[in-house]
Formats: structure tokens, C-alpha cells, sequence
């Protein structure tokens, strides 16, 4: 019988639950970044390249932040959503890549 016990509290060691507090810290993360870049491009006084390349690095954080809190991506056993993901964004770029080269050619 403990032995049973046992391999029931190992399997829920395993598959803890990591509760609400972390969901709760990335969620207002971004809306902060949310916000910050609202509040950026609503001052209009700031330097345009500077809007836009800090648009674009917020955008990437916020990705991985959705990715990880949010779909889970940060546990174990996402290899292939991973690796799918990966190459999607590859199959992305290059299309883009490719649409400028032919368009300013």
C-alpha cells in the first residue's frame, strides 16, 4: 500500500501545479508593455526610429512572454511545438525576405 502512495506523490511532484502567481506577474507585464508603447507612440514628440525599433523589441518580448506563460512553452514535452514554431517563423522571414528582394528588384 505505500508503495502506491509513494508513486502517487512522485507523480504529483512531477506535474506540480505552479499556481496562479506567475500567470498573474506575466499578465501585467504586459499590459505594462502594452501600455509603454501606447504611451510612446501617443507622445509624438519622441524620434520615429527610436519608436519603431523599440515597438519591435517590445513585440518580440511580449511573444515570449505569451509563449512561455501562456501556451505553456517554458515545460517539458514542447519539443515539437517548439521546433514547429521555429521553423514557421523561418518559412515567414524568408517569404518576406524573398517578396522584398523581388519587389525592389
Amino acid at each position: 500500500m505505500s508503495n502506491q502512495h509513494s508513486a502517487a506523490e512522485e507523480q504529483g511532484q512531477r506535474h506540480r501545479h505552479e499556481g496562479p502567481r506567475k500567470h498573474i506577474v506575466a499578465f501585467i507585464f504586459s499590459i505594462l508593455l502594452t501600455v509603454i508603447a501606447f504611451a510612446m507612440v501617443a507622445a509624438g514628440e519622441v524620434n520615429t526610429s527610436f519608436i519603431y525599433i523599440s515597438l519591435v523589441l517590445m513585440a518580440i518580448l511580449q511573444v515570449f512572454i505569451q509563449m512561455s506563460f501562456w501556451m505553456h512553452m517554458k515545460d517539458r514535452g514542447h519539443v515539437f511545438p517548439i521546433v514547429g514554431i521555429t521553423m514557421g517563423v523561418f518559412v515567414v522571414f524568408t517569404i518576406v525576405i524573398m517578396a522584398e528582394y523581388w519587389a525592389w528588384w
